[in-house]
């Protein structure tokens, strides 16, 4: 089970800490200071596991106060993995995330996934379209087109499936379409295998 915390915290942790098996992946999804943090460190301190960052605002090593990543306190209670381990001026995005995840996971411990990025989430337990970066010469190619031109060669499906009000929707998918010779959709349809069983997670 995913648990949307709202920060009803010592009654609400005893209840949600009671129901999880010691080898269950954990998920919390909330907003910034609604008490996801202390959950997820109460649950490793008393069932074991390491605590994984899931917000994209916490990843990078120049936003540790402003984004309330953990202390030095709370690092030394219990492992904490993908919190500042990016420097502010590298690209990262929900595919150098998964691919993270997957190293964390393989080591066998059960992780504790905490943070407010839905994509982040989405990734771990539906999978993610792995779309290539697209090269810098098309996206600026794309900046330099009315709408109307992007949207006049995206293929009939995708036509239909985004909103063409969207320009930076409609531009994606024209990056995409251009930078690989296949539709936003396609990519979107093959997606990676799920990282953590949904139905096996709490």
């Amino acid at each position: 089970m995913h648990v949307e915390f709202n920060g009803r915290q010592s009654f609400v942790h005893k209840q949600i800490i009671a129901d999880i098996a010691d080898d269950q992946p954990v998920l919390i999804a909330g907003p910034t200071a609604s008490g996801k943090s202390a959950l997820a460190l109460e649950i490793a301190e008393t069932h074991g596991g390491v605590i994984v960052n899931a917000d994209a605002s916490q990843i990078y090593n120049c936003w540790q106060i402003i984004t309330a990543c953990p202390d030095a306190e709370e690092r030394q209670r219990a492992p904490h993995l993908l919190f500042g381990h990016v420097a502010y001026d590298q690209r990262y995005s929900a595919g150098h995330w998964a691919r993270d995840l997957r190293k964390v996971l393989n080591q066998g411990d059960r992780p504790i996934l905490v943070g407010g990025t839905g994509l982040y989430f989405s990734a771990a337990i539906e999978g993610l379209a792995e779309i290539p970066e697209t090269p810098a010469d098309i996206r600026s190619a794309g900046d330099e087109r009315s709408l109307q031109e992007l949207i006049n060669h995206l293929d009939a499906e995708t036509r239909h499936q985004i909103d063409l009000s969207n320009r930076a929707r409609v531009q994606r998918a024209w990056e995409v379409q251009t930078a690989t010779g296949k539709s936003l959709l396609h990519w979107q349809k093959n997606k990676t295998v799920a990282l953590i069983e949904a139905d096996q997670a709490h």
